[in-house]
């Protein structure tokens, strides 16, 4: 007889658990993003997927992000160079 004590198999199950469904965690809108032909525009466009992984409270960030750099591609449209502007005649009387 043998004063070893025989060592127990332990098995472990496990389990699947199935996140719970919360109604205000981040989800994706999956609202199509049709590219516009203008690179600067729909990379702003596609900025604005970046909310989707976001709580509601981070979402005003990007937002403004991208309404930033969409004025500022409108802007550039603008500030397109055009014709040199004529010398000026000016001269200040000293």
């Amino acid at each position: 007889m043998s004063d070893s004590v025989p060592e127990a198999t332990v098995v472990e199950e496990t389990v699947e658990v199935e996140p719970e469904y919360d109604p205000a965690a981040p989800a994706p809108l999956n609202v199509p993003r049709t590219p516009t032909g203008n690179a600067e525009v729909d990379a702003q466009l596609e900025r604005l997927g970046d909310a989707d992984h976001l709580a509601t409270d981070g979402h005003l960030e990007v937002y403004e992000d991208v309404h930033r750099g969409l004025r500022d591609a409108l802007t550039a449209l603008d500030a397109r160079p055009g014709p040199p502007a004529p010398p000026s005649t000016y001269q200040s009387r000293s």
